[in-house]
């Protein structure tokens, strides 16, 4: 075998947490381990562990015995060095910004790589530290599965699962009680959760981001459902699901208006404007951050293995400055400059939407 172009790689997640972190860790850390004997530096606590150098050589004690654990080994946070003012860039340690920090701490660690598993804030500060010179391969996780160039994103299926199944919960009380229940799901600007879940759980109603909704629309629906004798709903609802009006709105007015909402979630207010609107009774849940804990499914464990090992064998190449990614059934190398700042939102004419439309689902748009 050849001599492998990394010696010694950091490792950090960032952003918020969700399942098959652990089991990408362990995808890139064993790989690169037993098969290419690099050494594992942990960076812990996400950017701001490399900003103020907390780190820790991992151990293949480390990594063992972690692919079916939720969370992240090597914790996690928001840090966002390279945002707002020069004032805010600033660490402890007087004239030194945070982007210099992090530079100074990955040559004083001998980093010839460092692997960040995050979403799209995450890659935009990746593809920044780039520029700055620094080598870097990218894990995509997210439970929103909005990072351009991959088909999924490991972390989502968990998501669905766990909405899918608090949907099927609903059904019961719902029928019961003869009322419309709606549940609101994460996902501020992409509603891939709320659409895979909502078709999975027989959504009546399903409101994404994407696709601004009316309030009449919603309730023409319902009370239309009502009339043939379906006494009960499920409405299920992005939380950045943002209504017609809004949409035609400027992102300035549409900023100030959520500020101004007396409102305490998307969900709430459209559960009231039914209740109003409709004149039937309405119930919400609000799913929270339940859907981001636990357990990754088994699809996710084998995406993040399968991200990781491809990650560890980018490595051996010195193949840097790339996010593995999913097409199709083919794990490929997508370059971080073509992912930083862009979403993958669902687009209007996706497959599922008319899946959902032929099986009577309504979008609230018409």
């Amino acid at each position: 075998m050849a001599k492998s172009a990394t010696h010694t790689f950091g490792i950090l997640t960032s952003g918020g947490d969700c399942p098959g972190l652990n089991a990408a860790i362990r995808g890139v850390a064993k790989a690169a381990h037993e098969k290419y004997s690099m050494n594992i530096i942990g960076i812990n606590e996400g950017y701001r562990g490399l900003i103020e150098g907390d780190s820790r050589l991992l151990k293949a004690s480390d990594f063992s015995g972690i692919l079916t654990r939720g969370g992240t080994i090597l914790g996690t946070s928001r840090e966002k060095p390279f945002k707002d003012t020069e004032e805010g860039l600033r660490d402890s340690e007087a004239g030194r910004n945070k982007p210099e920090a992090i530079i100074e701490n990955y040559n004083k660690l001998n980093l010839d790589c460092l692997v960040i598993l995050g979403g799209n804030g995450t890659f935009k500060t990746a593809n920044l530290l780039k520029k700055e010179g620094l080598n870097i391969i990218g894990l995509p996780k997210t439970i929103d599965n909005d990072i351009w160039g991959t088909d999924l994103t490991f972390g989502f299926h968990s998501a669905v699962d766990i909405a899918t199944e608090a949907i099927d919960r609903l059904h019961s009380t719902a029928h019961s009680h003869n009322r419309v229940m709606l549940i609101e799901l994460m996902g501020h600007k992409a509603g891939w959760l709320s659409l895979y879940a909502g078709i999975s759980g027989g959504g009546d109603v399903i409101l994404i981001p994407e696709i601004p909704y009316s309030i009449d629309s919603i309730c023409r629906h319902l009370m239309k459902r009502a009339s043939q004798g379906k006494a009960f709903s499920i409405v299920v609802v992005a939380e950045g699901a943002i209504s017609v009006e809004e949409a035609a709105r400027s992102k300035s007015e549409r900023k100030k208006l959520k500020k101004e909402n007396e409102y305490f979630t998307r969900g709430y207010e459209i559960a009231t404007a039914i209740e109003k609107t409709a004149n039937m009774e309405t119930r919400l849940t609000v799913l929270g951050y339940q859907q981001r804990g636990g357990t990754p499914s088994a699809y996710d464990r084998l995406l993040a293995t399968m991200f990781g090992t491809a990650a560890a064998e980018l490595l051996y190449r010195g193949e840097y400055g790339k996010m593995v990614a999913l097409e199709g059934s083919r794990v490929v190398a997508r370059p971080l400059e073509d992912i930083a700042g862009r979403l993958k939102q669902v687009p209007p004419d996706h497959p599922l939407i008319e899946t959902a439309r032929s099986v009577g689902t309504c979008f609230g748009d018409i």
